[in-house]
């Protein structure tokens, strides 16, 4: 069951019992993590006797939207005139990280919270399910159901498989470990199409999504010496091809991808009324992600992780790159400083 909180879970249990009508949401422009972990949740709850239902924008699934399930989640937008007794976060640890029609209706309810990301305080909800070594939503998710001994289906196992395959970078990020191939083990007993899903996501791409990349890659950066790498697209780009986010879901790969990238990042600005700018950041090496994402109010893994600038796209880069040059010069100072305080060889010093 891995390091998750399982004290935790009997209380989750009880306010699972005591529930009749269960909202599930995780959060904005929901990835394969967010979706797969909130359709598979609603469909065990279902199952287990209980009314249950997952919410998203679902005009922004993006490619997980092929999922068996989608039928059922409810629009945020008509969520106001639905009634709930008890509220769970999957993959998400606040309501400022969820479409904003959640807060009204979830505020006063109950509140479990499951969720992976290492910026999780643990203050969210009132049951709290967190490990940050965890590959995924997903994979708590599984445990949690095999803790509470729900029988699985096929389409509750290809919810968890996208939740764990498209988090963990098909099983090749450092936050795999043992338990997330036992657990996607199991779910391959249930018939699993795993080679037509990594075709969806994958193996296939959309017009939109293509213009998109062609749009990212001709705004490409690289600076300190290919250590950083940065593309972006604007709310015309967005309009231009009548796309969102969804969309533009791996065109961080595009930065990454460059030979000695160490720092990726890209910017973009979903077609909105606001002035706000967003970046995902992706890092190897020494870097963590959430350093950089918390100077915005961000937050995610020590590799991948995403925050929103109040300020324009030209504002927005500039003052991310100043707090990347900031982490390089802090990383710089403290090496300089083990170095100097590092005793010299044969210098004589009687050991203590």
């Amino acid at each position: 069951m891995g390091e998750s909180k399982r004290e935790n879970y009997g209380a989750a249990k009880r306010l699972i019992e005591g529930a009749r009508r269960i909202l599930i949401s995780g959060h904005l422009s929901p990835d394969g993590d967010s979706l797969g972990s909130m359709i598979a949740l609603a469909r065990l709850l279902t199952n287990a006797g209980k009314d249950a239902y997952a919410t998203a924008d679902v005009n922004a699934l993006g490619k997980p939207g092929f999922l068996d399930g989608v039928d059922r989640l409810i629009p945020v937008r008509k969520l106001k005139h639905r009634r709930f007794d008890l509220f769970i976060a999957v993959d998400c640890s606040g309501f400022s990280r969820m479409p904003p029609e959640v807060k009204p209706v979830a505020e006063k309810l109950p509140a479990i919270c499951i969720d992976h990301h290492v910026t999780n305080d643990g203050t969210f909800g009132d049951v709290q399910i967190v490990d940050p070594g965890a590959s995924s939503a997903g994979e708590i998710v599984w445990r949690f159901a095999k803790w509470m001994e729900w029988k699985l289906d096929l389409a509750i196992a290809e919810a968890l498989w996208v939740a764990m395959v498209t988090d963990s970078g098909r099983f090749a990020y450092d936050s795999t470990k043992p338990g997330t191939l036992r657990a996607a083990g199991d779910l391959l007993k249930y018939g699993v199409r795993t080679a037509f899903i990594n075709d969806v996501i994958y193996g296939s791409f959309s017009r939109k999504s293509i213009e998109l990349k062609k749009r990212a890659w001709k705004s490409l950066h690289i600076w300190k010496n290919r250590k950083v790498a940065e593309v972006s697209l604007t709310r015309d780009d967005f309009r231009s091809v009548r796309g969102n986010k969804a969309d533009a879901e791996d065109i961080i790969e595009i930065p990454r991808s460059v030979a000695k990238n160490e720092i990726a990042l890209f910017f973009y600005q979903i077609p909105d009324r606001t002035r706000e700018t967003r970046c995902s950041i992706r890092t190897r090496g020494d870097w963590d992600a959430t350093e950089l994402a918390a100077k915005f109010g961000g937050g995610g893994h020590r590799r991948a992780a995403g925050c929103t600038i109040k300020a324009t796209m030209g504002t927005a880069k500039l003052q991310m790159r100043s707090a990347v040059k900031e982490m390089f010069k802090n990383a710089c100072k403290k090496t300089s400083r083990i170095v100097l305080d590092a005793p010299l060889p044969n210098s004589g010093t009687p050991a203590s």
